[in-house]
């Protein structure tokens, strides 16, 4: 009994280290909100069809499965995947949730990449764009200084 308490106490641990590192996506906007607040960091949040949508899958697998991108956003963003799959399981609360933040942003298409603030309020959208880490991080930092200039 105990080597299991000390495993998940080992796990709980090594999993908040990802989280503070600003590795890790997150599914939970509300969670994502308290981090950027705590971390003064803007929320970069993935609406996406993991499962059924090209230019989403796509994306991911260019940039934002790539550690490179994740390391470099996660300075400044607190990362936030809300899914919409059409074949893979998902709780109905989890589609609710999603829905319900879906139609607040006004989110029209797959995939939206919407930036907020730490609130949630909006400060930048955009999508999917070509040529991988380095293109979509530059595109990033001007959006971020955009809303550092309003």
């Amino acid at each position: 009994m105990k080597r299991i308490n000390l495993l998940l106490a080992i796990l709980t641990l090594s999993s908040l280290t990802t989280l503070a590192g600003g590795e890790k996506w997150l599914t939970d906007l509300e969670e994502a909100k308290k981090i950027a607040s705590k971390e003064d960091k803007s929320i970069l949040i993935d609406f996406t069809g993991s499962d059924w949508c090209h230019w989403c899958v796509k994306l991911k697998k260019e940039v934002f499965s790539l550690d490179e991108f994740t390391e470099e956003a996660g300075k400044q963003f607190v990362l936030v995947e809300l899914d919409f799959p059409r074949k893979s399981d998902q709780s109905e609360e989890t589609k609710k949730k999603n829905k319900a933040l879906a139609k607040k942003y006004e989110v029209r298409g797959f995939p939206t990449v919407l930036l907020t603030d730490a609130e949630g309020k909006p400060f930048g959208r955009t999508g999917y764009r070509e040529g991988g880490v380095d293109p979509f991080l530059k595109h990033l930092r001007k959006l971020l200084d955009q809303k550092d200039m309003d």
